[in-house]
Protein backbone atom coordinates (compact mmCIF):
# COMPACT_ATOMS: atom_id res chain seq x y z
CA UNK A 1 0.00 0.00 0.00
CA UNK A 2 0.82 3.37 -0.78
CA UNK A 3 0.04 6.63 1.04
CA UNK A 4 1.39 10.10 2.00
CA UNK A 5 4.20 9.27 3.30
CA UNK A 6 5.76 7.32 0.83
CA UNK A 7 9.56 8.58 -1.04
CA UNK A 8 7.83 9.70 -4.27
CA UNK A 9 4.50 9.51 -6.90
CA UNK A 10 3.30 6.28 -7.59
CA UNK A 11 4.14 6.75 -11.17
CA UNK A 12 8.10 6.49 -9.74
CA UNK A 13 7.54 3.01 -8.13
CA UNK A 14 7.60 -0.80 -9.47
CA UNK A 15 3.96 -2.00 -8.11
CA UNK A 16 6.09 -5.07 -7.33
CA UNK A 17 8.62 -2.76 -4.99
CA UNK A 18 8.33 -3.34 -1.82
CA UNK A 19 6.87 -0.30 0.28
CA UNK A 20 10.03 1.20 2.56
CA UNK A 21 9.79 1.54 6.21
CA UNK A 22 9.95 5.35 7.18
CA UNK A 23 10.65 7.05 10.32
CA UNK A 24 10.04 10.45 10.95
CA UNK A 25 12.44 11.98 14.31
CA UNK A 26 10.24 13.30 17.23
CA UNK A 27 6.67 13.32 17.69
CA UNK A 28 4.46 11.93 14.43
CA UNK A 29 2.29 14.69 13.41
CA UNK A 30 -1.19 13.76 12.04
CA UNK A 31 -2.11 12.52 9.14
CA UNK A 32 -4.00 16.45 8.15
CA UNK A 33 -0.78 17.98 8.65
CA UNK A 34 1.50 16.18 6.21
CA UNK A 35 1.15 17.13 1.92
CA UNK A 36 -0.39 14.66 -0.01
CA UNK A 37 1.51 13.69 -2.37
CA UNK A 38 1.77 15.87 -5.12
CA UNK A 39 -0.22 14.10 -8.42
CA UNK A 40 1.63 16.02 -11.21
CA UNK A 41 4.68 16.98 -11.57
CA UNK A 42 5.00 18.71 -14.65
CA UNK A 43 5.94 22.26 -15.45
CA UNK A 44 2.72 23.06 -15.89
CA UNK A 45 1.44 22.83 -12.36
CA UNK A 46 -0.24 25.80 -10.31
CA UNK A 47 1.99 27.30 -6.85
CA UNK A 48 0.73 26.40 -3.84
CA UNK A 49 -0.71 28.70 -1.95
CA UNK A 50 1.71 30.52 0.72
CA UNK A 51 0.44 29.72 4.19
CA UNK A 52 -1.45 26.40 3.36
CA UNK A 53 1.73 23.99 2.52
CA UNK A 54 5.09 24.02 3.55
CA UNK A 55 7.61 25.46 1.55
CA UNK A 56 11.66 25.63 1.35
CA UNK A 57 13.18 23.00 -0.70
CA UNK A 58 11.88 19.37 -1.23
CA UNK A 59 12.22 17.18 1.82
CA UNK A 60 14.99 14.02 0.85
CA UNK A 61 14.12 10.95 0.56
CA UNK A 62 11.83 9.72 3.52
CA UNK A 63 11.03 12.70 4.85
CA UNK A 64 7.16 14.59 4.96
CA UNK A 65 6.66 17.62 4.08
CA UNK A 66 4.77 19.50 6.74
CA UNK A 67 2.44 22.43 6.61
CA UNK A 68 3.00 26.07 7.21
CA UNK A 69 0.68 25.33 10.82
CA UNK A 70 2.63 22.51 11.90
CA UNK A 71 5.91 24.37 10.94
CA UNK A 72 4.87 27.30 13.42
CA UNK A 73 4.05 25.24 15.94
CA UNK A 74 7.30 24.04 16.62
CA UNK A 75 8.74 27.40 16.37
CA UNK A 76 8.47 27.59 20.70
CA UNK A 77 10.66 23.98 20.68
CA UNK A 78 13.08 25.67 17.86
CA UNK A 79 14.08 28.62 19.81
CA UNK A 80 14.94 25.94 22.76
CA UNK A 81 16.83 24.38 20.54
CA UNK A 82 14.20 21.23 21.74
CA UNK A 83 13.61 20.10 18.28
CA UNK A 84 14.95 16.59 16.37
CA UNK A 85 17.70 17.44 13.76
CA UNK A 86 14.91 16.57 10.81
CA UNK A 87 12.80 18.49 12.38
CA UNK A 88 15.49 21.70 12.92
CA UNK A 89 16.11 21.18 8.92
CA UNK A 90 12.24 21.81 8.00
CA UNK A 91 11.89 24.52 10.13
CA UNK A 92 14.97 26.44 8.95
CA UNK A 93 14.13 25.59 5.53
CA UNK A 94 10.41 26.95 6.09
CA UNK A 95 12.23 30.28 7.37
CA UNK A 96 14.09 31.12 4.57
CA UNK A 97 11.08 31.86 2.75
CA UNK A 98 7.72 32.56 5.25
CA UNK A 99 8.29 36.00 6.81
CA UNK A 100 5.75 35.92 9.31
CA UNK A 101 7.45 32.59 11.08
CA UNK A 102 10.99 34.04 10.44
CA UNK A 103 10.21 37.83 12.68
CA UNK A 104 8.12 35.11 15.05
CA UNK A 105 11.20 32.89 15.52
CA UNK A 106 13.06 36.22 16.21
CA UNK A 107 10.94 36.91 18.93
CA UNK A 108 11.29 33.64 20.23
CA UNK A 109 15.01 33.26 20.30
CA UNK A 110 15.17 36.58 21.74
CA UNK A 111 12.92 36.06 24.77
CA UNK A 112 14.80 32.17 25.17
CA UNK A 113 18.19 34.97 25.65
CA UNK A 114 16.22 36.89 28.78
CA UNK A 115 15.32 33.19 30.32
CA UNK A 116 19.04 31.77 30.22
CA UNK A 117 21.09 34.64 32.14
CA UNK A 118 24.52 34.75 30.86
CA UNK A 119 26.95 33.03 33.78
CA UNK A 120 30.50 32.13 34.57
CA UNK A 121 31.30 28.00 34.25
CA UNK A 122 34.53 29.29 36.93
CA UNK A 123 33.35 28.41 40.48
CA UNK A 124 33.31 31.30 42.90
CA UNK A 125 36.22 31.83 44.38
CA UNK A 126 34.12 31.61 48.12
CA UNK A 127 33.31 28.68 47.79
CA UNK A 128 35.44 26.10 49.36
CA UNK A 129 35.19 28.79 52.00
CA UNK A 130 31.46 28.75 52.62
CA UNK A 131 31.58 24.85 52.58
CA UNK A 132 33.94 24.79 55.17
CA UNK A 133 32.69 27.11 57.41
CA UNK A 134 29.36 25.43 57.03
CA UNK A 135 30.72 22.19 57.98
CA UNK A 136 32.80 23.37 60.58
CA UNK A 137 29.52 24.84 62.04
CA UNK A 138 27.83 21.61 62.08
CA UNK A 139 29.83 18.74 62.09
CA UNK A 140 29.32 16.89 65.27
CA UNK A 141 32.22 16.68 67.83
CA UNK A 142 33.64 13.15 68.11
CA UNK A 143 34.39 14.25 72.04
CA UNK A 144 32.08 16.39 74.06
CA UNK A 145 34.26 19.76 73.81
CA UNK A 146 33.58 21.90 76.74
CA UNK A 147 31.58 24.84 75.99
CA UNK A 148 34.37 27.35 77.09
CA UNK A 149 36.78 25.68 75.00
CA UNK A 150 34.77 25.80 71.89
CA UNK A 151 36.28 28.95 70.45
CA UNK A 152 39.83 27.72 70.37
CA UNK A 153 38.33 24.36 68.69
CA UNK A 154 36.58 26.44 65.85
CA UNK A 155 39.76 29.11 65.70
CA UNK A 156 42.30 26.08 65.01
CA UNK A 157 39.88 24.07 62.46
CA UNK A 158 39.72 27.25 60.69
CA UNK A 159 43.45 27.92 59.95
CA UNK A 160 44.02 24.22 59.62
CA UNK A 161 41.75 24.30 56.91
CA UNK A 162 43.31 27.52 55.52
CA UNK A 163 46.85 25.80 55.62
CA UNK A 164 45.47 22.96 53.91
CA UNK A 165 44.48 25.24 50.99
CA UNK A 166 47.46 27.00 50.22
CA UNK A 167 50.11 25.93 48.10
CA UNK A 168 54.16 24.89 49.66
CA UNK A 169 55.56 28.35 48.45
CA UNK A 170 53.26 30.11 50.81
CA UNK A 171 54.46 29.23 53.42
CA UNK A 172 57.53 31.69 52.41
CA UNK A 173 55.19 34.03 52.22
CA UNK A 174 56.41 37.41 53.87
CA UNK A 175 54.43 38.12 56.81
CA UNK A 176 54.24 41.44 58.47
CA UNK A 177 53.42 41.03 62.29
CA UNK A 178 51.90 44.51 64.29
CA UNK A 179 51.56 45.14 68.11
CA UNK A 180 51.42 48.23 70.30
CA UNK A 181 54.67 48.70 72.59
CA UNK A 182 56.00 52.13 74.40
CA UNK A 183 53.14 54.05 72.87
CA UNK A 184 53.84 53.48 69.08
CA UNK A 185 53.31 50.49 66.90
CA UNK A 186 56.07 48.02 66.44
CA UNK A 187 56.66 45.42 63.55
CA UNK A 188 58.29 42.29 63.02
CA UNK A 189 58.85 40.76 59.85
CA UNK A 190 58.64 37.22 59.33
CA UNK A 191 57.18 34.41 57.11
CA UNK A 192 53.82 31.86 57.20
CA UNK A 193 55.66 29.29 58.68
CA UNK A 194 57.10 31.65 61.19
CA UNK A 195 54.01 32.67 63.00
CA UNK A 196 53.12 28.95 62.80
CA UNK A 197 56.17 28.25 64.92
CA UNK A 198 54.87 31.44 66.88
CA UNK A 199 51.78 30.23 67.71
CA UNK A 200 52.82 26.61 68.24
CA UNK A 201 55.39 27.74 71.33
CA UNK A 202 52.56 30.16 72.74
CA UNK A 203 50.07 26.82 72.79
CA UNK A 204 52.90 25.12 74.69
CA UNK A 205 52.59 27.10 77.57
CA UNK A 206 48.96 25.74 77.73
CA UNK A 207 50.48 22.34 77.44
CA UNK A 208 53.03 22.64 80.08
CA UNK A 209 50.31 23.80 82.92
CA UNK A 210 48.52 20.79 81.69
CA UNK A 211 51.24 18.39 81.98
CA UNK A 212 51.92 18.02 78.71
CA UNK A 213 54.95 17.70 76.29
CA UNK A 214 56.06 21.34 75.95
CA UNK A 215 57.51 22.12 72.33
CA UNK A 216 60.48 23.79 73.23
CA UNK A 217 61.48 21.21 76.14
CA UNK A 218 61.51 21.38 79.58
CA UNK A 219 62.75 24.95 81.31
CA UNK A 220 61.67 26.91 78.33
CA UNK A 221 60.40 30.44 79.63
CA UNK A 222 57.02 31.26 80.08
CA UNK A 223 57.04 34.51 78.43
CA UNK A 224 54.68 34.37 74.70
CA UNK A 225 57.94 36.67 73.31
CA UNK A 226 60.74 35.31 75.03
CA UNK A 227 59.82 31.51 73.92
CA UNK A 228 58.66 32.99 70.02
CA UNK A 229 62.14 34.51 69.78
CA UNK A 230 64.48 31.58 71.03
CA UNK A 231 62.09 29.76 68.65
CA UNK A 232 63.09 31.35 66.03
CA UNK A 233 66.54 31.94 66.70
CA UNK A 234 67.00 28.45 67.19
CA UNK A 235 65.24 27.84 63.94
CA UNK A 236 67.65 26.27 61.42
CA UNK A 237 67.11 26.16 58.62
CA UNK A 238 64.06 28.81 58.63
CA UNK A 239 60.45 27.21 59.90
CA UNK A 240 59.18 25.31 56.57
CA UNK A 241 55.36 23.59 56.45
CA UNK A 242 56.63 21.14 58.57
CA UNK A 243 55.52 22.75 61.46
CA UNK A 244 51.91 21.93 60.18
CA UNK A 245 51.47 18.65 61.73
CA UNK A 246 52.98 19.36 65.00
CA UNK A 247 50.90 22.39 65.44
CA UNK A 248 47.54 20.77 64.43
CA UNK A 249 48.90 17.56 66.79
CA UNK A 250 49.48 19.86 69.77
CA UNK A 251 46.01 21.51 69.85
CA UNK A 252 43.81 18.51 69.12
CA UNK A 253 45.75 16.65 71.95
CA UNK A 254 45.00 20.21 74.13
CA UNK A 255 40.90 19.69 73.09
CA UNK A 256 41.24 15.97 73.50
CA UNK A 257 42.80 16.77 77.09
CA UNK A 258 40.23 19.35 78.24
CA UNK A 259 37.12 17.40 77.23
CA UNK A 260 38.28 14.38 79.29
CA UNK A 261 39.75 16.23 82.60
CA UNK A 262 36.37 17.39 83.70
CA UNK A 263 34.93 20.72 85.43
CA UNK A 264 37.42 21.57 87.83
CA UNK A 265 39.71 21.86 85.24
CA UNK A 266 38.17 25.49 83.34
CA UNK A 267 39.79 27.39 86.50
CA UNK A 268 43.59 25.90 86.33
CA UNK A 269 46.19 28.66 86.09
CA UNK A 270 48.19 29.11 83.08
CA UNK A 271 51.14 31.50 83.92
CA UNK A 272 52.46 33.67 80.88
CA UNK A 273 55.29 35.52 82.09
CA UNK A 274 54.11 37.98 84.44
CA UNK A 275 50.41 37.28 84.22
CA UNK A 276 48.42 34.35 84.60
CA UNK A 277 44.99 33.28 83.62
CA UNK A 278 42.17 30.68 84.30
CA UNK A 279 42.41 27.88 81.99
CA UNK A 280 38.89 28.71 80.21
CA UNK A 281 40.42 32.20 79.56
CA UNK A 282 43.84 31.13 78.30
CA UNK A 283 42.38 28.82 75.80
CA UNK A 284 40.19 32.00 74.75
CA UNK A 285 42.91 33.98 74.48
CA UNK A 286 44.48 31.78 72.38
CA UNK A 287 41.42 30.97 70.30
CA UNK A 288 41.55 35.14 69.92
CA UNK A 289 45.45 35.01 68.70
CA UNK A 290 44.52 32.08 66.33
CA UNK A 291 42.05 34.35 64.89
CA UNK A 292 44.33 37.11 64.38
CA UNK A 293 47.37 35.50 63.44
CA UNK A 294 45.09 33.28 60.74
CA UNK A 295 43.73 36.91 59.36
CA UNK A 296 47.56 37.96 59.13
CA UNK A 297 48.44 34.60 56.85
CA UNK A 298 44.80 34.98 55.29
CA UNK A 299 46.12 38.69 53.93
CA UNK A 300 50.00 37.37 53.10
CA UNK A 301 48.12 35.06 50.58
CA UNK A 302 45.38 36.63 49.62
CA UNK A 303 43.17 34.08 51.20
CA UNK A 304 39.34 35.10 52.36
CA UNK A 305 39.32 34.75 56.16
CA UNK A 306 36.04 35.65 57.91
CA UNK A 307 35.91 36.92 62.26
CA UNK A 308 35.26 34.49 64.08
CA UNK A 309 31.05 33.58 64.87
CA UNK A 310 29.13 35.86 66.52
CA UNK A 311 29.21 34.03 70.24
CA UNK A 312 32.70 33.26 69.84
CA UNK A 313 33.33 36.70 68.94
CA UNK A 314 31.15 37.80 72.33
CA UNK A 315 33.68 35.57 74.28
CA UNK A 316 36.54 37.38 72.88
CA UNK A 317 35.31 40.77 73.64
CA UNK A 318 34.12 39.95 76.93
CA UNK A 319 37.89 38.85 77.85
CA UNK A 320 39.38 41.60 76.48
CA UNK A 321 36.64 44.13 78.64
CA UNK A 322 37.85 41.73 81.38
CA UNK A 323 41.40 42.48 81.28
CA UNK A 324 40.82 46.03 80.59
CA UNK A 325 40.92 47.30 84.32
CA UNK A 326 44.39 45.36 85.15
CA UNK A 327 45.76 46.73 82.38
CA UNK A 328 45.27 50.33 82.87
CA UNK A 329 46.19 49.57 86.76
CA UNK A 330 49.39 48.78 85.09
CA UNK A 331 49.77 51.87 83.14
CA UNK A 332 48.90 54.27 85.67
CA UNK A 333 51.42 52.83 87.73
CA UNK A 334 53.63 53.43 84.85
CA UNK A 335 52.75 57.01 85.08
CA UNK A 336 51.31 56.48 81.97
CA UNK A 337 47.06 56.39 82.75
CA UNK A 338 45.57 59.42 84.60
CA UNK A 339 45.46 59.43 88.53
CA UNK A 340 42.80 57.63 90.57
CA UNK A 341 39.91 59.81 91.59
CA UNK A 342 37.26 57.93 93.59
CA UNK A 343 39.29 55.41 95.32
CA UNK A 344 36.42 52.61 96.50
CA UNK A 345 36.81 49.38 98.42
CA UNK A 346 36.97 45.80 96.42
CA UNK A 347 33.71 44.79 94.97
CA UNK A 348 32.24 48.71 95.61
CA UNK A 349 30.73 50.43 92.15
CA UNK A 350 33.20 53.03 90.91
CA UNK A 351 33.71 55.59 88.54
CA UNK A 352 32.85 53.65 85.33
CA UNK A 353 33.62 54.41 81.34
CA UNK A 354 30.64 52.42 78.97
CA UNK A 355 32.22 50.23 76.56
CA UNK A 356 29.74 49.93 73.86
CA UNK A 357 30.51 47.55 70.81
CA UNK A 358 28.51 47.22 67.82
CA UNK A 359 27.56 44.59 65.10
CA UNK A 360 27.96 41.14 65.58
CA UNK A 361 29.32 40.06 68.59
CA UNK A 362 29.14 43.05 70.43
CA UNK A 363 27.01 44.34 73.56
CA UNK A 364 27.98 46.80 76.80
CA UNK A 365 30.54 46.67 79.09
CA UNK A 366 31.08 49.28 82.38
CA UNK A 367 35.20 49.43 82.98
CA UNK A 368 35.83 50.46 86.18
CA UNK A 369 38.54 53.41 86.13
CA UNK A 370 40.34 53.89 89.36
CA UNK A 371 40.52 50.30 90.77
CA UNK A 372 40.79 46.99 88.82
CA UNK A 373 38.85 45.33 92.04
CA UNK A 374 35.80 48.10 91.61
CA UNK A 375 32.63 47.31 90.19
CA UNK A 376 31.69 49.16 86.66
CA UNK A 377 28.21 50.24 86.78
CA UNK A 378 25.73 52.45 84.84
CA UNK A 379 24.99 54.80 87.61
CA UNK A 380 28.72 56.19 88.24
CA UNK A 381 29.64 56.17 84.29
CA UNK A 382 31.43 59.40 83.43
CA UNK A 383 31.26 59.22 79.25
CA UNK A 384 31.07 56.50 77.02
CA UNK A 385 33.40 54.92 73.68
CA UNK A 386 31.63 53.12 71.28
CA UNK A 387 33.49 50.74 68.45
CA UNK A 388 32.79 48.36 66.17
CA UNK A 389 33.05 44.45 67.24
CA UNK A 390 36.17 43.81 64.60
CA UNK A 391 37.82 47.12 65.36
CA UNK A 392 37.52 46.86 68.82
CA UNK A 393 39.48 43.50 68.96
CA UNK A 394 42.15 45.15 66.24
CA UNK A 395 42.84 47.59 68.85
CA UNK A 396 43.53 45.10 71.66
CA UNK A 397 45.75 43.19 68.93
CA UNK A 398 47.29 46.10 68.22
CA UNK A 399 46.66 46.27 64.57
CA UNK A 400 45.27 49.59 64.85
CA UNK A 401 46.43 52.23 67.23
CA UNK A 402 43.69 53.51 69.19
CA UNK A 403 44.02 57.29 67.61
CA UNK A 404 43.10 55.65 64.65
CA UNK A 405 40.20 53.55 65.88
CA UNK A 406 37.41 55.25 64.69
CA UNK A 407 35.41 55.55 67.99
CA UNK A 408 32.05 57.55 68.72
CA UNK A 409 32.78 58.73 72.09
CA UNK A 410 30.94 61.02 74.71
CA UNK A 411 31.74 62.33 78.14
CA UNK A 412 35.34 62.27 80.03
CA UNK A 413 38.07 62.76 77.45
CA UNK A 414 40.79 61.52 79.64
CA UNK A 415 38.87 58.25 80.78
CA UNK A 416 38.53 57.47 76.88
CA UNK A 417 41.82 57.75 76.70
CA UNK A 418 42.97 55.78 79.26
CA UNK A 419 41.10 52.72 78.29
CA UNK A 420 41.57 53.01 74.44
CA UNK A 421 45.64 53.04 75.01
CA UNK A 422 44.95 50.42 78.10
CA UNK A 423 43.21 48.21 75.41
CA UNK A 424 46.12 48.52 72.63
CA UNK A 425 48.87 47.68 75.55
CA UNK A 426 47.67 43.97 75.88
CA UNK A 427 48.56 43.54 72.43
CA UNK A 428 52.25 41.78 72.35
CA UNK A 429 54.38 39.82 69.62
Amino acid sequence: MTGPLDGGSRGDRDPGEPTPSLRIPGPRPAGDDLEPPEADTGPDRAPEAEGVRGSGPAPGPGIPRLTHKVLKSLLGAWALSACSTAETGLVEDHLTECAPCAEEALRLRDAVGLLHAEGNLDLDPLLRSRVLEDCLGRRPARVPVPGWAAPYDAETARLDALLRDIGPQDWHAPVRLQWFQHERAAFRRTTVAGVMGHLMTVDGVVAAALGLDDPLGHGAPADPTDRTENFWRAATPPPTRALHEPWRELNHTLIRTVSFAGRGVAELSVTYGEFALPLRDALLERAFECWIHGTDIAEAVAYPYKPPSGPHLHAMIDLGARLLPGALALRRRAGLAGPARHLVTAGSPGRSLHLLVEGLGGGDWYIPLDSPAALGCPELSVGEVALDAVEFCQVVAGRVSPEDAAAGQDGDREAIRDVLFAAAAMSRL
